[in-house]
């Protein structure tokens, strides 16, 4: 059996790279407003109709007039609006037409009636206006007559390079209650997270340490070594015989200096003062370190001022390919536009590593709803991961 998915604020397709590679379901259909992320997402996924437009001008009406979808016919609806409003790196302006746009998911939710739903977005949701945000967004949600669960989960928890925590809030018009992944790796820094048979977190290095170690305004296509490692060989199992992006801006020399003089993990407050920034260096100018996973890439991950993203061994901010390997995309995936295009594709992506997680979840929970059933006790008991 074959589950129809249509994948809303699509961007580059990390969530739909979870589900693409699994049979059991068929992308029909994706949103994205932004041209590049638009052509990158269907260079990538040239079988799912594209509709590259606001949010605002689709629904329902599209996808019968194109594809022949009524009501119903589509079982799963994925996808989560710009974080921008919500990340508490960001000003989180309550106005901020962004963060109104799970109206608009709302509304296709309303039209397309699917059997399931995955919202996914970034922890400072669960927090915002003081949580009453996400418990509205929950309330709209169960309008529809669906059964909601929300759960904080981290995508270096499934395997990916990358500390990276998502909220991820399901509802189903099953009445039972969503099996969210179990983990499969733990934090060897923290023993008591250890559980049997778990592997350790994947860390940067053992994500880039194939790449050439490139310096400032360098580039590198050809692989240094051989895959050491199956995180290495995953992603290198369709790769091209050149490496794409992977090479580095032209950096100032005094900001060179400065990243040269960077211990691992460290941060400016750790270099020589004549070579420390005049301000703002509270989480910038900072290096990422070899032996731990990377901290949460963002959109501006090739900017060294915009947030930890130096490379452990070089004096550059990460290369767009190092920022793929860290999201878990593969070396053959493509993206498109200028630098600032590619990493902001990139950079906003959900890791596919945990993609892929929610998927398996999601699979099992189509299967076997009856086995998930709520009894009349628990129907409609909601769980905040957060107390507020």
């Amino acid at each position: 059996m074959s589950y129809k998915l249509v994948d809303l604020f699509a961007g580059v397709g990390g969530l739909s790279y979870g589900f693409a590679h699994d049979d059991s379901f068929e992308i029909v259909a994706a949103n994205e407003i932004l041209e590049p992320m638009a052509k990158a997402y269907s260079l990538n996924h040239p079988s799912v109709k594209m509709y590259n437009c606001d949010i605002k001008d689709f629904g329902l009406k599209n996808l019968t007039e194109d594809l022949g979808i009524k009501e119903g016919d589509v079982d799963a609806v994925v996808g989560g609006p710009p974080c921008q409003a919500y990340s508490t790196a960001g000003k989180r302006a309550e106005g901020d037409e962004r963060g109104m746009l799970f109206q608009q998911y709302y509304r296709i939710l309303s039209e397309l009636r699917p059997k399931l739903f995955v919202f996914e977005n970034v922890k400072g949701l669960l927090s915002m206006q003081g949580g009453k945000l996400v418990r509205n967004i929950i309330s709209l949600f169960e309008s529809l007559g669906y059964h909601v669960d929300i759960k904080l989960l981290n995508a270096a928890d499934y395997g990916a390079p990358q500390i990276r925590e998502r909220v991820i809030i399901v509802g189903n018009n099953f009445g039972g209650a969503f099996p969210y992944p179990q983990p499969t790796h733990y934090n060897p820094e923290d023993p008591s997270s250890f559980k049997k048979g778990l592997k350790p977190y994947v860390t940067l290095g053992e994500a880039i340490g194939d790449l050439t170690v490139i310096g400032t305004n360098e580039e590198g296509f050809e692989y240094a070594k051989d895959p050491e490692n199956d995180y290495q060989r995953l992603m290198r199992k369709n790769a091209p015989a050149r490496i794409m992006d992977h090479n580095s801006p032209n950096n100032n020399p005094k900001l060179v200096a400065l990243m040269k003089a960077l211990p691992d993990g460290g941060t400016p407050l750790d270099v020589p003062i004549e070579l420390r920034p005049s301000s703002g260096f509270a989480n910038c100018y900072c290096r990422l370190w070899w032996n731990r996973p990377s901290t949460t890439i963002t959109r501006n991950f090739g900017c060294v001022s915009s947030g930890r993203c130096v490379h452990p061994k070089s004096p550059r901010p990460l290369s767009t390919r190092e920022g793929a390997r860290i999201q878990g995309f593969p070396d053959d995936y493509l993206f498109y536009g200028s630098r600032s295009d590619k990493n902001l594709q990139i950079g906003n992506a959900v890791p596919t590593f945990l993609a892929a997680a929610i998927k398996d979840s999601v699979k099992e929970f189509l299967d076997n709803p009856d086995k998930h059933k709520l009894s009349d006790a628990n129907h409609g008991e909601l769980l905040l991961p957060l107390d507020f």
